[in-house]
């Protein structure tokens, strides 16, 4: 065969193998399935760790990562790279009507006076800060509960930019507007357009790391309501059982937990039952 007949291999492109290596830590690692109709998204979104460790392209990557033994050190870069971050304040908002409407107020009829929240894999914090948001309004308007808020995620980098609470404006627009003008500050330069989340409820959250993939969750005493939304989609059904069930550990009898409208449960043997559209109650 002549040289002009060869096809050359494109080094910035993922192999099949190395790709199926990759695949298999991260679904070892984190639960996430990545079938091969992703490796293109893949591949975009590695280049810049290949950039950022000073490399000429993805093959050199992937043999410095499992040949050269460094697998464990680009561990979280990694898995923050292939990682999903969708989010929006008040997403699924017939949730937090639900909370609104008859979660909050039987809590508050049954004596609570503090309530334990958690928002697991709070992505960039739309959620938490949303439920700080309906957590404080409703304790504003009915004299208590008072509250406090866990958010954890996966993802380092995320969690990062939720800390701050700063975000477009126009991230802010599905905010009821009284929320808004209580919960917000814009910023004084004009051209700048952000927003910050104020300091009294940033302060009712507390973010940290975790691995839903870990056999427990460390989040101390039993929570009233944990958000667990629009992730269990991306775990195959044995992978989804033990995350839901490991969330319904967490739970006191009769809390809440909410997934995401295109999540199911059905079919699992788990000590929950439905209350509402994708809520659950612990028996």
């Amino acid at each position: 065969m002549s040289n002009a007949a060869r096809v050359p291999m494109n080094d910035d492109a993922l192999s099949r193998r190395d790709f199926d290596r990759l695949s298999a830590y991260i679904y070892d690692k984190a639960g996430i399935r990545l079938p091969p109709a992703k490796m293109t998204m893949i591949e975009g979104r590695l280049r810049r760790r290949v950039r950022a460790n000073g490399m000429a392209s993805l093959r050199d990557y992937c043999g410095w990562l499992f040949e050269g033994d460094h697998l464990e050190a680009e561990s979280e870069h990694l898995i923050n790279a292939v990682t999903t971050n969708k989010t929006d304040f008040f997403r699924e908002p017939k949730h937090f009507d639900y909370m609104v409407g008859t979660a909050l107020p039987r809590l508050r009829s049954e004596g609570k006076t503090r309530l334990r929240v958690w928002s697991a894999a709070c992505s960039t914090g739309a959620e938490p800060y949303t439920l700080a948001m309906v957590l404080d309004a409703f304790a504003r308007d009915h004299g208590g509960p008072d509250y406090g808020i866990l958010a954890t995620d996966l993802d380092s980098e995320v969690l990062r930019t939720a800390k701050r609470g700063v975000y477009p404006a126009s991230m802010l627009d599905p905010v009821p507007a009284s929320m808004r003008a209580r919960y917000s500050l814009r910023a004084t330069d004009p051209k700048r357009s952000e927003v910050r989340i104020v300091p009294e409820l940033r302060a009712s959250v507390g973010f940290a790391q975790m691995n839903l993939m870990d056999e427990r969750y460390p989040v101390g005493d039993p929570m009233d309501i944990i958000f667990c939304r629009n992730v269990l989609i991306y775990f195959d059904k044995p992978t989804q059982q033990k995350v839901v069930r490991r969330l319904a550990d967490c739970l006191r009898p009769g809390g809440l937990l909410f997934l995401g409208h295109s999540e199911s449960i059905t079919g699992f043997d788990l000590p929950l039952t439905t209350v509402s559209n994708t809520v659950f109650a612990r028996t």
